[in-house]
């Protein structure tokens, strides 16, 4: 999928005047709801973390929209028209046992601890140059992928009203700036509710609509069978050395790399996705919120591999012409234009529109959480009233947006957004995620440990990443390079983490109350509500989910 191709010449859809009603309606509600929320924001807190008083449902459905970006909606049925079914790996065993892990592990840490922001964890467990590099490089990753959401959203408009990408990419940012700044997180968040059901809204007439045109789910599946057995069995070609490869990679990258170390750090540590758990009213509600998350998450890949793959069968030269529109990444727009009616038309591009504005949202929010107290209150500007906080903090939305434009402009320069987007993973989650791992379930981990741990996982990431520019035959394709990376990563921070931890003391147990395993701190307001039934328990929510993701592959065995 080229976006470069794309940049070229995007799709132009045709839109009603119904259509365009439906979406001016959408930006409607959601510079409202900015406005409406904004004279709820009276303190750093509640513009940050909403004033951590949100139900579990709302935390939930809008920690899962938080993700309904660019790569899932465009780059996930990119692929989809790529590789068919292959790509289920990064939901059911990539996605749901990490935020289920999440949910049940980790939240009564972050929650418990009182922490404003995930790097903050890292500072209170370890030392503040951990902490620097885990907010710095945070920072950096947050901007970058807002970007790519920033440049999918432009190229939404571009589309719609003939703009050039430059000015369709202001556009794009003005409207996301306008209700962070009004709203903050609760302004973020409450849109991320109702982006969520007009995002369903869009995909799911789009997939019935392509499946029946590919002649019912028979058709889709007896059309398939010319193609690579991997289209339709996940697993097959996921042999070390087998033939015809599985582009997404062997089954040990798979398992160990995108199921383990990539996805667990992805929706573990990543605070864009663990900053809506963080916002809810207790811990009981903080652990359920990913969790709930993950139901949806288990039916996404019918929403967006699905028509994905029917447009590889009704467009068969998607991807190999020399036509500028017909490429992996337009899957999508172009079977909307194909196949959608009007008004039906209008709900799916305000989908699209509403999936790209969330992600871009959730960036932009977490980034700004994470400057203004990992950064600016931390290191530059120490022990201000709250209402200067407050402001810095608006101010610095400003800036994540300015800086988004100019990422979404180099995100326009790959040729794969959904490389670019698991690359970046590699480079900044595997390490961190090993640093959190050990941190969390070690007393005998030192501080200089996850500091010299972190940087040697993020250096090792970038060799490895360098070698395969020099050698691109280590690798079957960039999806298990970035799993591989990952991998090797991970390990790296783990040896030099345990030989540091050996040559250096240990913070006092004092110190760690609420941040290791058997030193959690209770919740007040969770104990003060009393025991949830036992039908929202995280742990039974948990294995449900985990459950059902697995029974999901059987279908395709």
């Amino acid at each position: 999928m080229s976006t470069t191709q794309l940049l070229a010449g995007s799709v132009q859809l045709d839109m009603s005047p119904v259509d365009y009603a439906l979406l001016f309606i959408y930006f409607a509600f959601v510079l409202g709801i900015g406005i409406v929320v904004r004279r709820s924001v009276k303190s750093s807190l509640d513009f940050f973390l909403s004033g951590r008083s949100l139900p579990a449902w709302i935390a939930g459905l809008a920690f899962i929209s938080a993700n309904l970006g660019a790569v899932e909606i465009l780059g996930f049925a990119a692929n989809g028209a790529q590789f068919g079914f292959a790509s289920v790996h990064y939901y059911w065993i990539g996605a749901i046992p990490a935020m289920v892990f999440l949910g049940i592990v980790m939240m009564p840490f972050y929650y418990g601890s009182k922490i404003r922001s995930v790097p903050e964890y890292l500072r209170r467990r370890y030392n503040k140059p951990t902490h620097l590099v885990n907010a710095g490089s945070f920072a950096v990753s947050s901007v970058l992928i807002a970007g790519v959401n920033l440049y999918s959203l432009a190229i939404v408009l571009e589309a719609l009203l003939g703009w050039s990408l430059p000015v369709s990419i202001f556009v794009a940012a003005a409207l996301v700036l306008l209700y962070v700044v009004a709203g903050g997180l609760t302004g973020a968040i409450y849109n991320e509710v109702l982006q969520f059901f007009v995002i369903i809204m869009g995909l799911i007439p789009l997939a019935i609509v392509a499946v029946i045109a590919a002649g019912g789910p028979a058709g889709v599946m007896d059309k398939l069978s010319h193609y690579p057995a991997y289209w339709t069995h996940p697993w097959s070609g996921t042999s070390i050395g087998a033939e015809p490869a599985n582009p997404i990679g062997d089954w040990i990258g798979i398992i160990m790399g995108q199921a383990f170390i990539l996805s667990f750090g992805y929706w573990t540590t990543n605070f864009a996705e663990v900053q809506r758990a963080l916002s809810a009213k207790n811990l009981s509600s903080a652990r359920r919120a990913p969790i709930i998350g993950a139901y949806p998450k288990i039916f996404i890949p019918f929403l967006v591999l699905l028509p994905g793959i029917v447009a590889a069968i009704l467009i068969p030269d998607l991807g190999h012409s020399s036509d500028p529109q017909k490429t992996y990444t337009n899957a999508i727009p172009l079977l909307m234009e194909k196949l959608l009616p009007s008004g039906v038309l209008g709900v799916a591009v305000t989908g699209l529109v509403a999936a790209f504005m969330a992600g871009m949202a959730a960036n932009v929010s977490s980034f700004n959480a994470v400057f203004t107290y990992d950064i600016w209150q931390t290191y530059v500007k120490k022990g201000r009233a709250d209402k200067y906080y407050l402001n810095v903090g608006r101010i610095i939305t400003i800036l994540g947006v300015v800086i988004g434009i100019g990422t979404a402009f180099i995100a326009a320069s790959y040729d794969n957004i959904n490389e670019y987007l698991q690359t970046l993973f590699s480079f900044f989650q595997a390490p961190v995620f090993v640093t959190f791992i050990l941190g969390m379930f070690w007393k005998r981990m030192t501080p200089w440990a996850g500091f010299w741990g972190l940087i040697t996982g993020i250096v090792t990431a970038a060799a490895v990443w360098a070698a395969a520019i020099i050698h691109p035959e280590f690798f079957r394709s960039p999806f298990q390079q970035a799993m591989w990376m990952g991998i090797i990563a991970a390990v790296a921070d783990l040896i030099v983490s345990l030989l540091v931890s050996w040559r250096t003391e240990p913070k006092p147990i004092s110190e760690l109350v609420g941040l290791v395993k058997g030193m959690e701190i209770r919740d007040a307001k969770a104990d003060a509500e009393g025991p949830v039934p036992w039908f929202k328990s995280p742990v039974v929510l948990g294995v449900g989910a985990v459950s059902l993701a697995l029974a999901m592959y059987i279908p395709f065995l």
